[in-house]
């Protein structure tokens, strides 16, 4: 039925989406065509989230939610959007003492393992004791897109619990 897309094939097309998001929410203070007009002042909506610090911004996974089951991280990677190269992830989570539902976070080495939560390649970045107190930091070290999933219960976390997100540091922030 409808127009005959598939699941994976519906993911892939916002996945490239959200990456072109990314990549012009991030340089939206370009002037177009050298005339002054700067698109993110010049608009009646002004501007919104413009994560532009002189730094390194160090942004908690989930924000108040935390690294939990059953949040959509996808979106909220969207909605926190641009990242830059050098920001730091906080991944916070309960060690397994105060909770039966233990996270851990894996690096998934592409797309098509971020699709499927196919674990089988992935490096795990922190185990689950390592999200406890302040939380596992992760730097974001390079111009590379980044995908990150919960690894337990054999990646149930990660296909059905929503806990996988990817994101694409830009080199540099732009002021105006």
């Amino acid at each position: 039925m409808g127009f005959g897309v598939s699941d994976r094939s519906l993911i892939l097309i916002v996945a490239v989406a959200s990456m072109l998001v990314t990549v012009t929410v991030a340089n939206r203070d370009w002037y177009y065509g050298g005339g002054g007009f700067n698109y993110t002042t010049n608009w009646p909506w002004g501007p919104r989230n413009l994560n532009n610090t002189n730094g390194p911004n160090k942004i908690i996974v989930g924000g108040s939610d935390h690294w939990r089951y059953d949040f959509n991280y996808s979106v909220w990677a969207f909605q926190n959007a641009p990242y830059y190269v050098n920001d730091v992830l906080v991944f916070k989570y309960d060690p397994p003492s105060r909770t039966p539902f233990v996270h851990s976070v894996y690096l998934l080495p592409n797309m098509r393992s971020y699709l499927n939560c196919d674990l089988s390649r992935a490096k795990l970045i922190a185990n689950t004791t390592q999200g406890g107190g302040e939380g596992f930091e992760f730097v974001l070290k390079r111009w590379k897109p980044y995908y990150f999933a919960c690894g337990e219960r054999n990646g149930l976390h990660c296909n059905q619990g929503k806990m996988k997100f990817f994101v694409m540091p830009m080199l540099r922030r732009w002021h105006y």
